[in-house]
């Protein structure tokens, strides 16, 4: 039995059925409010704050140039998964041109913060994203 237990905490089951604060706020983000057919060109930073302990936090830039995002991590360099994943995220974001590509295994909460810091960045004000416009049918006029 203690065998068990030693190995469910190594793993991470310390977690196991106990919810924690700003996972109901990760799972919930929408992550479509970009249009990446209508960006404009420009270098914009992004935030994410990461629910309420703010444990998912990250800040990137991204540039877009003709139409095509890059993104660059702007929090200094840290050591160990949670960077690797956001490069990760990052790199399939920039091929697919699209936010809506599947996250890292184990790690789909902090992959969709990474996500959002990206949405973010590409929501700005500053970004002029306009909004789809109606043209309505032409009227013949003879």
């Amino acid at each position: 039995m203690l065998v068990i237990v030693v190995v469910l905490l190594a793993i991470g089951g310390d977690r196991v059925g106990v919810p924690v604060p700003g996972d109901r706020e990760a799972r919930s983000l929408p992550l479509n409010r970009a249009n990446f057919s209508r960006l404009v060109d420009g270098t914009y930073h992004g935030l994410y704050e990461g629910g309420m302990y703010k444990w998912r936090r990250n800040e990137c830039d991204v540039t877009v140039t003709n139409g095509k995002v890059t993104i660059s991590s702007s929090l200094p360099a840290r050591t160990g998964q949670g960077e690797c994943q956001g490069e990760m995220l990052y790199e399939r974001v920039i091929v697919a041109q699209s936010l809506q590509v599947d996250t890292i295994s184990g790690a789909t909460l902090t992959g969709k913060a990474y996500l959002q810091c990206v949405e973010n960045a590409l929501l700005q004000r500053s970004n002029k994203i306009e909004p789809q416009r109606h043209e309505g049918r032409k009227r013949n006029t003879r």
